[in-house]
């Protein structure tokens, strides 16, 4: 279909063809109104003021139009995402909010494809945000990162303060690409100094399939609830053959030792999960034996073995 547009004296359409627009018909202006006051009587229509000329009349404002107000503008639902994962899980919607938050999801999965774009391999490293410098922890996992980075590996990790933070440093450190990869808190989490690329996410799910998709190991270090979300998350996937298995080390000695017990005298004695499952985790106390681990590992990973 073509379509026109206006121009001076000629209307050229869209597909190269010109034509000359019809003339205007020749047709006498409508005649003035008449604004003169009518004469005051007994028999006249009430008197109604012009208040068009009524000095006593406060300017009119000057039109505002809705699309170039500031004010009036609705944000575009990219800057809409922050808070829509709370809005969306509250309950039931109408299908337009739901297919609002759709879009959301998209335009979040988009950001995020653009920011993981790296030119090397990536280790992701979770763990608690609570370990200060100068604990055990937090020193083992800057050795991490310092090691991974000597081996030409990225390091990805929440971003935060703690067993994050510390990973990150040791990369940093050590000449590595050190990145930050947030979910937005009711409890605002600032990134740590140590990070030469940070995002936030809103949604827990798309911040996960971008760690997932993108890391070629994850290295679990001490940590609490969203740590071993993050796990056991990555590890039912690889169970259940939706991805293919890749390294899930989880360095801490003692920390984890206890869990592992768990899971072969309790869940496979209980039939719930296979003795093959536990080969899902591998467990080190060593950052070296777990580098090695990684290296060496069928999956990915081997284009940052140096």
């Amino acid at each position: 279909m073509a379509v026109l547009a206006a121009g001076e004296g000629m209307a050229r359409m869209t597909d190269g063809h010109e034509f000359d627009p019809p003339a205007a018909p020749d047709v006498d202006p409508p005649a003035a109104p008449d604004l003169e006051t009518p004469a005051a009587s007994d028999d006249a229509a009430p008197h109604v003021r012009d208040e068009r000329h009524d000095p006593h009349r406060p300017p009119a404002p000057a039109p505002v139009s809705r699309h170039h107000d500031p004010a009036r503008r609705r944000p575009s639902l990219l800057e809409q995402v922050s808070g829509a994962e709370a809005v969306f899980l509250k309950g039931e919607q109408a299908h337009h909010d739901d297919l609002e938050s759709a879009v959301r999801y998209f335009l979040e999965f988009l950001r995020g494809f653009e920011f993981m774009q790296m030119d090397r391999p990536c280790v992701t490293v979770f763990g608690s945000s609570r370990f200060p410098e100068g604990h055990p922890y937090y020193e083992q996992a800057r050795e991490l990162g310092s090691h991974l980075a000597s081996h030409g590996y990225a390091v990805m990790t929440g971003g935060g303060p703690g067993i994050m933070e510390a990973a990150n440093r040791g990369c940093r450190e050590a000449g590595g690409l050190s990145v930050g990869c947030n979910i937005t808190l009711p409890h605002e989490q600032h990134p740590n100094p140590y990070l030469d690329r940070y995002m936030e996410f809103e949604h827990f799910f798309v911040r996960k399939v971008m760690l997932v998709k993108y890391s070629c190991a994850f290295v679990v270090m001490p940590g609490g609830f969203g740590t071993l979300d993050e796990v056991f998350e990555t590890i039912t996937l690889m169970q259940t053959e939706k991805i293919d298995s890749f390294p899930v080390v989880c360095v801490g000695g003692e920390f984890w030792r206890q869990m592992r017990s768990f899971l072969d005298r309790v869940l496979v004695r209980a039939g719930t999960i296979s003795e093959k499952d536990l080969d899902l985790l591998h467990f080190s106390d060593s950052v070296e034996e777990a580098c090695s681990f990684i290296r060496s590992h069928p999956r990915g990973c081997e284009r940052g073995a140096l």
